[in-house]
């Protein structure tokens, strides 16, 4: 059964209609399967999960039951408010984005929707975001972004590290904002195909992904706050790159 909900996205419930959905080709956000489910209808769900690398959160039937009023079986799944893009298609394609903004496990759907309107006013040509862990794209962050990420590609990615090494590939450099970082804001050629990774409202960017980084860039801090929110720092970023390829007169 699918059922439309207020301010969250629309959802599906029900074991067959979350596999017909999965089969038809739907663009399924997220599913929320309860805990220890048994059956043959489940395995079957849960393979097809696995194939389609769809996300899956295991939670106790009352989440479930605070999801969806009905007669769930056990599974309630989101359904995308956007369709998402493969970055790798998009970095083979005829209009490859020049500059491209990695989300590192954003959780604040606020923070998610302010880069992503920054993103897109700064003519950055997508915003990535991994499957697991990062705020949901639905109505919230989509009003937060004044409808950005409705424009903006948006590419979901299973695997962060296989996706930087393909970057590279690609002929981009990855570039970490991180106030670890040695590299001033403005020594970074955004002239140059570039991969800004942001990270983590309270981490940071991950350290295996600052492994990967080919520069770690740093905004200046004079203050006694350690860190800017990262929403702010973005769009530092986010101008810096606009001016380097489009300067003002």
């Amino acid at each position: 059964m699918i059922q439309k909900t207020s301010p969250t996205p629309q959802i599906i419930y029900g074991l067959r209609p979350v596999l017909e959905a999965l089969t038809s080709g739907t663009a399924i956000e997220r599913v929320y399967l309860q805990k220890g489910l048994t059956g043959q209808l489940a395995a079957d769900l849960t393979a097809r999960l696995r194939q389609a690398e769809t996300p899956v959160q295991y939670v106790p039937v009352e989440k479930l039951n605070k999801l969806t009023p009905g007669n769930h079986q056990g599974v309630v799944a989101t359904i995308a408010a956007i369709t998402y893009r493969s970055f790798i298609e998009l970095a083979e394609s005829e209009h490859a984005p020049r500059l491209a903004v990695l989300l590192d496990h954003i959780t604040d759907v606020r923070n998610m929707g302010a880069i992503a309107r920054t993103a897109e006013c700064t003519g950055a040509g997508a915003l990535i975001v991994p499957d697991r862990g990062s705020a949901a794209i639905g109505p919230d962050a989509i009003k937060t972004s004044s409808g950005a990420l409705l424009r903006l590609p948006v590419c979901r990615e299973n695997n962060l590290k296989t996706l930087l090494n393909l970057a590279k590939q690609y002929g981009y450099q990855i570039v970490a904002a991180t106030e670890k970082g040695a590299v001033h804001y403005r020594r970074v050629d955004f002239t140059r195909p570039t991969l800004l990774i942001l990270g983590n409202e309270e981490t940071g960017v991950s350290p295996e992904l600052l492994k990967m980084s080919d520069l770690r860039a740093k905004l200046p801090i004079v203050g006694e706050v350690a860190s800017l929110n990262v929403s702010v720092a973005a769009g530092v970023f986010l101008y810096e790159a606009l001016e380097q390829t489009q300067p003002t007169p």
